[in-house]
């Protein structure tokens, strides 16, 4: 089904005094585990299953449940526990921005499922970066038994992470949630477009996916010139996002991907923030972003 809804007035003055909470990600809220740690990987690639790999480790506490770290093939990874895990083990991946409006990720944490993160930083969901990703997921998946789909969570710059990966292994994917999305870099960081850009990320872009300024500006693989060919793979896709979002316009990134995916039968629902900027993220309630995620994992 495809819809578009469009917040009530109730729900606008909840954002308003929501907002107060939020701080620009420019600024840098990644909640400490954006540091890229080092270290020997032996015990997470020894991994005999669940039970095992979480005994001897130390976890701290986040928001009432236990956080594991621990360095992945020279990334920091995140994996939070829930109390009890919901049967098939399933699971949230965060691509960005761990522990910013993090409601989604403790609501389904109270119903079972995993929240996991791999700092990837900043490779702005580069080829290297899809295989990294994807090397954590075989990781999760066979040695510590997690689902073998994954519910994707994708904040700003996190849609290029989301949607790079779901694109290349879209039979891996439950269901994506994303948030005012980056869904074509020459929007953002590039600057290319209405947004001002961040020159500082472009160089980036042309750093990880190995290009010229040129050769990026003719790349055909962005998400908004994807998104036909992963609406045929049939994942289903939510979008939270402002139609005033200065950042990451509207017009250049979610318009254009929701009409081509819903143009091509994709499953996509978007939800919009009418007035609203890039920031806040997410709803001051969860719900309908939660019930779409669990819609998709009966």
């Amino acid at each position: 089904m495809n819809r578009t809804f469009y917040l009530p007035v109730v729900s606008v003055l909840f954002f308003l005094t929501f907002a107060a909470f939020s701080q620009g990600e420019e600024q840098g809220k990644k909640s400490g585990s954006e540091k890229t740690i080092t270290g020997n990987t032996a015990n997470v690639a020894t991994a005999k299953d669940y039970s095992g790999f979480f005994k001897d480790r130390e976890a701290t506490d986040w928001k009432g449940f236990k956080k594991y770290q621990f360095s992945f093939q020279n990334r920091q990874a995140t994996i939070v526990v829930p109390q009890k895990a919901a049967e098939g083990k399933p699971w949230i991946w965060r691509a960005r921005f761990f522990g910013h409006e993090p409601q989604t990720d403790i609501a389904l944490l109270n119903k079972g499922y995993h929240l996991v993160y791999l700092n990837s930083v900043p490779m702005l969901g580069a080829p290297c970066c899809v295989e990294r990703w994807q090397n954590f997921y075989l990781f999760l998946t066979e040695k510590l038994g997690f689902n073998k789909k994954a519910n994707l969570e994708g904040m700003s710059r996190g849609g290029l992470y989301v949607i790079n990966w779901a694109y290349k292994y879209p039979n891996q994917v439950a269901s994506i949630y994303i948030d005012n999305p980056v869904l074509d870099f020459k929007s953002w960081p590039g600057g290319k477009g209405k947004a001002k850009g961040t020159p500082s990320e472009w160089a980036n872009i042309l750093r990880y996916y190995g290009f010229s300024e040129k050769e990026a500006m003719e790349y055909k693989l962005n998400p908004v010139d994807i998104a036909p060919e992963l609406a045929k793979k049939k994942v289903p896709i939510l979008i939270l996002c402002a139609d005033a979002d200065k950042a990451v316009p509207y017009e250049e990134n979610t318009k254009i991907f929701a009409e081509k995916y819903k143009a091509a039968g994709g499953s996509i629902e978007v939800i919009m923030k009418p007035g609203f900027d890039h920031h806040p993220h997410s709803l001051p309630d969860p719900a309908p972003i939660v019930n779409f995620i669990l819609k998709y994992n009966k």
